[in-house]
């Protein structure tokens, strides 16, 4: 199924609720002009922002050296660079009313580097040093009223990695899409500054910073972690995974 069915098919299911508008849009995010523009779209057809998701990624799933580097670009332009332009296109108008919420979904790759993933552990390094940084900064600006969550999942089964096994599944499963969301929007509704799916990886952020360095290789290595991308297939399908949808949502009659 192509990008532009699936936002099709997730606005169609949003319509049948019945209680609310449904907006749907088709964006590039690898090209900053083009999400510009279509944030101007968005903004003149629904308005004002209140909740930004940023949540588009690739991955090439190759060794760094066996990697071109037009896809290495493309991942930091995807995972990376977009979070810049959609937070410049939208945070602006949260800002003035001190009110709104920025959710990044960065990855558990984006805390613990992982073999055949240097450019989305790059990418997702970033985001993370990226969301931490912008919450700092509304809280400089004493703008509490806009809030930040960033979402840390280990492997969601979503096709995007497709092929790729856990060894321990009770420690460190395959996260199920459903599960993943729904403890992503319990999150938000709670304000929570950061989101570790599963809540094992809380854990292994504790002994990631106080064990040395080598001990924690060989603690990866009896997780598996390092030999998670060996079968890795990725999607099978042929869609354009750098194009990714915007949705917007609002309820008749609402000002937000």
């Amino acid at each position: 199924m192509s990008n532009l069915k699936r936002i099709k098919e997730t606005a169609r299911l949003a319509r049948k609720n019945g209680t609310v508008r449904v907006h749907d849009y088709i964006c590039d995010c690898s090209k900053r002009q083009e999400i510009y523009q279509v944030a101007d779209q968005v903004k003149k057809e629904v308005g004002d922002v209140g909740i930004l998701i940023n949540n588009a990624g690739i991955i090439t799933g190759r060794m760094f050296l066996d990697s071109p580097d037009m896809l290495l670009e493309k991942s930091i332009q995807v995972n990376t660079m977009a979070h810049f332009w959609t937070v410049k296109a939208f945070v602006p108008a949260m800002v003035a009313s001190n009110h709104g919420h920025v959710v990044t979904i960065s990855s558990a790759a984006g805390c613990y580097a992982v073999n055949k993933m240097a450019d989305y552990c790059t990418s997702k390094f970033a985001v993370l040093g990226f969301a931490e940084s912008l919450a700092l900064e509304m809280m400089v600006m004493k703008k509490n009223g806009v809030k930040s969550t960033i979402v840390c999942p280990y492997l969601v089964n979503t096709g995007m990695f497709e092929g790729c096994k856990t060894k321990w599944s009770h420690f460190l499963p395959i996260i199920d899409p459903e599960y993943a969301v729904e403890r992503i929007v319990c999150g938000i509704l709670r304000n929570e500054r950061y989101i570790f799916i599963p809540r094992s990886l809380y854990l292994i952020n504790v002994i990631k910073s106080i064990t040395p360095a080598k001990s924690a290789d060989l603690f990866y290595d009896y997780l598996g972690i390092l030999q998670v991308m060996n079968k890795f297939k990725g999607r099978t399908e042929k869609t354009d995974d750098y194009k990714y949808q915007t949705k917007s949502i609002k309820p008749p009659g609402s000002l937000d």
